[in-house]
């Protein structure tokens, strides 16, 4: 990787790009493509490098076994990096994946004990209701007994002012 992404070579700062370089006859290094990485999916980039050299035979350029030797040596390096990158996609989506499942889980944990506590307090209120409840009722059982008592002796009290005043 370099720092150029222009055509003629010039650095442009800030940019990533990736150049191919081949070895001359002559022994000088000639840039063959250069691709910006942040731009050019390397699939792409690779297809691309292919026409070129296509084009650069087709075009009547001289080429000699070493520059197609080396192409290919390129396009199978890239091609392994391609590979391992993937990987390494796979592997970053997979922790991603259970960091979020974790942090998931904590929320429902979070929201489960909130969710106990408040039935518990729920609970604890209804049960102080329904012993008031049982107090009172014991209460008015005791009232209607006493009540009843009183009628029972109305009643008894009553019959015997009948009887009086009967006879």
């Amino acid at each position: 990787m370099t720092d150029t992404a222009s055509a003629d070579g010039d650095p442009v700062p800030g940019r990533a790009s990736a150049q191919v370089a081949r070895m001359t006859r002559r022994g000088t290094r000639r840039i063959v493509a250069t691709a910006p990485l942040c731009l050019l999916p390397a699939h792409q980039w690779c297809a691309d490098l292919t026409q070129q050299a296509r084009t650069a035979v087709k075009g009547g350029e001289s080429q000699s076994a070493d520059s197609t030797v080396s192409r290919r040596t390129d396009l199978e390096v890239l091609r392994a990096d391609n590979q391992r990158l993937r990987g390494q996609v796979s592997d970053l989506k997979g922790a991603l994946q259970r960091q979020l499942g974790r942090q998931l889980d904590q929320l429902q944990a979070t929201d489960l004990t909130d969710r106990i506590g408040e039935l518990t307090a729920q609970n604890q209120e209804l049960h102080s209701h329904l012993t008031q409840l049982q107090h009172e009722n014991q209460e008015l059982e005791r009232r209607l007994a006493e009540t009843n008592d009183d009628l029972v002796a109305a009643r008894a009290s009553l019959r015997r002012m009948i009887r009086v005043e009967s006879s």
